[in-house]
């Protein structure tokens, strides 16, 4: 059941949970066959499918959903206008200079630690938009 907690008893998810299609579409308020042609057409969409193809999207996953449904419903953009924007992003982040240390494991550059940050960022970004969305009471 969808919201039911790991031990069956209906509490809420963990956020670091995964999530089936059918809760990340709830929570986006898209149909499923919405998200799966996003996956088609923004390639950073990477849900983890099991037997059957089952989709699992992990909490990074749902934020770039999240973020890609903003831009695409509430701000206008087109699909080929998100790919850019995605596009320009990802270069952004490849293009920036590493220090010398950013290949040392533990290093707060090395590449599992910009991923995180990445992850976290763009999580940031999907609730700020979301908090620029609300109405003031």
């Amino acid at each position: 059941m969808a919201g039911e907690g790991p031990d069956g008893t209906g509490g809420p998810k963990s956020p670091d949970a995964f999530r089936t299609i059918g809760e990340v579409s709830e929570a986006l308020g898209v149909p499923q066959h919405v998200l799966r042609f996003w996956e088609t057409k923004f390639p950073q969409i990477q849900p983890l499918k099991r037997g059957g193809g089952r989709r699992y999207y992990r909490p990074q996953d749902v934020a770039l959903l999240r973020h890609i449904r903003h831009l695409l419903h509430d701000e206008g953009y087109t699909v080929k206008g998100v790919q850019k924007l995605l596009r320009e992003r990802n270069a952004k982040t490849a293009a920036a200079p590493a220090a010398p240390a950013a290949n040392m494991p533990g290093s707060p550059l090395d590449p599992e630690a910009r991923a995180r940050a990445q992850r976290v960022l763009d999580e940031l970004c999907t609730l700020r938009d979301m908090l620029r969305e609300r109405k003031p009471a």
